[in-house]
């Protein structure tokens, strides 16, 4: 197993497709304290959870994560729809809790799996016990060119597979090289996306056009990047102005740069985020 899993296991996403779930969870008993189901970014893949899961393992906490649909498989994301994400999510949550049932379930996610997971959030999730958001993508802040924007539509129909022109931000996500170095190698191995197809793209337009929080119900924590060049920061700050105060917990890392959960400072953040989970399980437990 490449990413440090404990074990590896297949779930059935939608229509009946096999998806890998990669586990990392603590080797002895009792039960975990807590499960992080875990959705990846846009272009990469369950095993990119590693360095938070390891984190995680040691304090007693498992993660479970999965190959979102149209990754881990080759050179080009690419999916049919983006209600694909939150329908597999949905089967996930069910799978995960069939297999260490009665463990609280939080779900943590990063970029578009953020997106992923705000979506899912605001359709219900009833008995996730919290989110976890590293820069979520609810506004891209790479320029795309209009052309292309208003295009996108028909070319998702036309063209649905070809790719999206897009320069190349690998080096431009973490400070840690030896992260950046990772990626590089999942790259040429075709574990990690480096296109996207033209039919993602607009899906991913369309699923954060017209997105609010304002019907937000959850725990909810949130680590922003103030050096992200993939999603714009301020935006999402704005939108989350509409969480209940008492449901959110922001903090910014004005150097970090996109991928939070694998950037230098990581374990100050990681030590915060598992006091805030064990404070959302007191106040749900007491």
């Amino acid at each position: 197993m490449r990413f440090g899993e404990d074990r590896l296991d297949t779930f059935t996403g939608r229509a009946g497709a096999p998806r890998t779930v990669h586990i990392w969870e603590p080797a002895a008993p009792p039960a975990p304290v807590a499960i992080l189901l875990a959705l990846h970014g846009g272009m990469a893949h369950a095993g990119d959870w590693v360095t938070p899961a390891l984190y995680f393992r040691e304090r007693g906490i498992a993660t479970a994560a999965f190959d979102l649909c149209g990754h881990a498989a080759g050179r080009r994301a690419d999916i049919p729809d983006f209600d694909i994400f939150i329908d597999e999510t949905g089967l996930f949550l069910d799978w995960v809790r069939a297999r260490w049932p009665g463990v609280p379930v939080f779900v943590i996610a990063h970029s578009m799996g953020a997106l992923v997971a705000t979506k899912f959030g605001l359709a219900g999730a009833d008995g996730v016990a919290g989110f976890i958001l590293s820069s979520p993508y609810y506004v891209n802040a790479v320029p795309v060119a209009p052309a292309l924007q208003s295009l996108s539509g028909i070319l998702a129909k036309l063209a649905p597979r070809m790719k999206v022109p897009l320069a190349s931000l690998t080096d431009v996500l973490t400070h840690d090289a030896a992260i950046t170095a990772r990626h590089h190698r999942d790259e040429a191995d075709g574990v990690r996306a480096s296109e996207i197809s033209v039919r993602f793209g607009h899906a991913l337009q369309q699923a954060q056009r017209g997105l609010a929080l304002a019907g937000w119900r959850h725990p909810l924590y949130v680590v922003l990047a103030g050096q992200d060049v993939l999603a714009d920061t301020e935006a999402s700050l704005r939108l989350l102005q509409a969480v209940p105060a008492e449901l959110l917990t922001c903090r910014v890392e004005p150097g970090n740069r996109h991928e939070n959960f694998n950037e230098l400072n990581r374990e100050a953040f990681f030590a915060d985020i598992a006091r805030w989970m064990a404070g959302v399980l007191e106040r749900r437990d007491g």
